[in-house]
């Protein structure tokens, strides 16, 4: 290698200044960096940043501290012998070579090994806010409200600019179109973004109508999504009136933001997925709903009309004409049962009384009189059936069957007993 650099070297002093192509410097610096002894066995510590995992299985980052960035290659041989399991933010020391990447122009660190050197200080600095946070009771579960199910206006604080809102904006308008949309724009990135941030969720509570607000941005790297990690806006995000629903960056990303809030989504499309109904099954479900409506309404109908039926009978039959013509039979009836009687009743009577007539003609003393007997009675009209009733001398009267007889008693005759 020394060799090939000495020669180009002295082709260089020899011809004088010549013009490189971009190739020939490449190669030149690649030859360069690759002879130096440092440079071809070093350990380099720093922190992960933008990882990248391909399908290819190649490992791509960036290694940085706080003053440069270094970016790294881990070929798919050498990344399926490191057991760890590398993520941004992990403060690590890593082993390999310096090389030119030709296409890009970029010297990168060819790595072949990693030890975990602690964690970054990002990573740390999450760990100790989420700690604290955490115990103040910022992130407890029975802080989380319920998200509206039909949200007439929803709020919505990200950057005007991006995709992200573009993305809300076409899944709300797809799924809910009914739902009215205030933004309260401001910047997600950099030192700027939490103050900005914070104002914007303020600007938001103040309105009276605001259902849910959606707090969102697009992927980034863990320096990109920083302010959701910002101590102001998770507090800001715990204070809100209105209930709060995050979607930051990717699926994979975790601020402490979304630790606050009342309801996670893994994107800005899913957080405006979660707050709305989508408009295709509320027209199933009406559509639905309408059919079991006339069914329903035909079941009542149908029972309706079979109970006005038998209303209908019952009436007919405590009609008062029925009840009229029904009591006019019953009075034929019982005039019939009454004629029935009376005459049964008459007939009787009339052979009681031709009985009581025989038997009173059988009794009558004028009847008696008729066969030559007569009554006797004293001159007061008292019957005398014994002689002892009578003295001598006393007025009788005797009662024969065509008239009486006036006679004084001249003598008393007493039968032997």
């Amino acid at each position: 290698m020394f060799g090939i650099l000495k020669f180009m070297a002295e082709q260089m002093s020899f011809f004088g200044p010549r013009v490189l192509s971009v190739s020939g410097m490449t190669q030149y610096l690649r030859a360069l960096l690759e002879s130096d002894e440092i440079l071809k066995d070093v350990w380099v510590e720093g922190e992960i940043s933008t990882l990248s995992k391909p399908s290819s299985g190649h490992i791509y980052f960036n290694l940085k501290d706080n003053a440069a960035t270094l970016k790294c290659v881990i070929w798919r041989q050498n990344a399926m012998r490191i057991q760890s399991r590398l993520e941004t933010g992990m403060a690590v020391e890593v082993h390999g070579y310096i090389s030119v990447y030709d296409a890009g122009g970029q010297y990168q660190l060819y790595i072949d090994a990693v030890r975990m050197a602690g964690e970054g200080y990002l990573f740390q600095e999450f760990m100790r806010l989420k700690a604290m946070l955490e115990e103040e009771g910022l992130f407890d579960p029975e802080r989380k409200r319920a998200i509206p199910s039909f949200p007439k206006k929803i709020g919505i604080v990200t950057s005007p600019t991006g995709a992200a809102l573009q993305d809300m904006l076409n899944t709300l308008k797809g799924r809910f179109p009914l739902v009215e949309v205030v933004l309260a724009p401001t910047v997600v990135q950099g030192e700027e973004a939490p103050p900005k941030i914070v104002q914007a969720l303020r600007q938001l509570n103040q309105l009276p109508d605001v259902d849910v607000i959606l707090l969102a941005r697009g992927g980034g790297s863990m320096e990109d999504l920083w302010a959701f990690n910002d101590e102001r806006v998770v507090r800001a995000i715990a204070e809100s009136r209105i209930p709060v629903v995050t979607g930051i960056g990717h699926e994979t990303d975790t601020t402490l933001a979304d630790y606050a809030a009342d309801l996670r989504a893994p994107t800005p499309t899913g957080a405006a997925l979660l707050v709305t109904p989508d408009k295709a099954n509320l027209l199933d479900d009406l559509a639905s709903l309408q059919s079991e409506l006339d069914d329903a309404v035909n079941n009542l109908l149908r029972q309706n009309r079979v109970n006005l039926q038998t209303i209908q009978s019952h009436l007919n039959f405590l009609s008062p004409k029925n009840r009229i013509l029904n009591d006019q039979q019953r009075v034929d009836e019982i005039s019939l049962r009454m004629e029935r009687i009376f005459a049964h009743k008459t007939s009787l009577s009339h052979s009681q009384l031709s009985g009581l007539k025989a038997r009173l003609n059988a009794l009558n003393p004028l009847q008696v009189l008729q066969r030559g007997y007569a009554i006797v009675s004293d001159n007061k009209g008292k019957i005398l059936s014994s002689v002892d009733d009578v003295q001598v001398g006393d007025q009788v009267r005797i009662k024969l069957a065509d008239g009486s007889l006036d006679s004084e008693v001249k003598e008393i005759n007493q039968h032997e007993k």
